[in-house]
């Protein structure tokens, strides 16, 4: 014979209520977050120490990351570019991007723009401003002059009257 059909629908009910709780703490322990006022912050090697930053995903030195940079009104990061993609979420303040072969772009509170591989830009806060950068591999950043050759991080930051933050 086998086991009687209500004695079945009760072990399937208490399998499902014993499982909702391993559910819900394995949705817990796959999520991660926390608040501005938790995290820290620090300098970014090669960029200005006026644009530090606190990685929120991932490994920016090996791939893909999340970055909330915490920038000063008037801090330049001269022209330059990334290896990967670069996209950024803008949380508060203003944000003033301009590019090689395009338009100026201002960006304020819930702006975004995307800036593609080794595309040269120069960045702006021209009030304090926070925003999220995502690269899709690992960061990096390399400076050049107003002709698109490279220049040193300290000579590209000594232009502008920014220094040059260390590792």
């Amino acid at each position: 014979m086998g086991i009687p059909m209500s004695r079945r629908l009760t072990m399937f009910a208490v399998s499902c209520v014993l499982a909702v709780p391993c559910l819900a703490s394995a949705q817990q322990d796959a999520s991660a977050g926390s608040n501005m006022a938790a995290m820290t912050f620090g300098p970014v090697p090669g960029l200005p120490t006026c644009a530090p930053g606190s990685v929120q995903s991932g490994d920016p030195r090996t791939g893909p990351s999340f970055i909330l940079a915490k920038v000063a009104a008037g801090c330049v990061i001269p022209w330059h570019w990334h290896t990967p993609n670069e996209h950024l979420m803008i949380v508060s303040g203003i944000v003033r991007l301009e590019t090689k072969d395009g338009k100026p772009l201002t960006l304020q509170a819930g702006g975004f723009a995307t800036m593609a591989a080794r595309h040269a830009h120069l960045f702006r806060c021209t009030s304090a401003c926070v925003f999220y950068v995502y690269t899709d591999a690992a960061f990096d950043i390399h400076y050049v002059d107003s002709l698109g050759h490279d220049v040193s991080p300290l000579e590209a930051l000594n232009a502008v009257n920014e220094t040059v933050a260390g590792p």
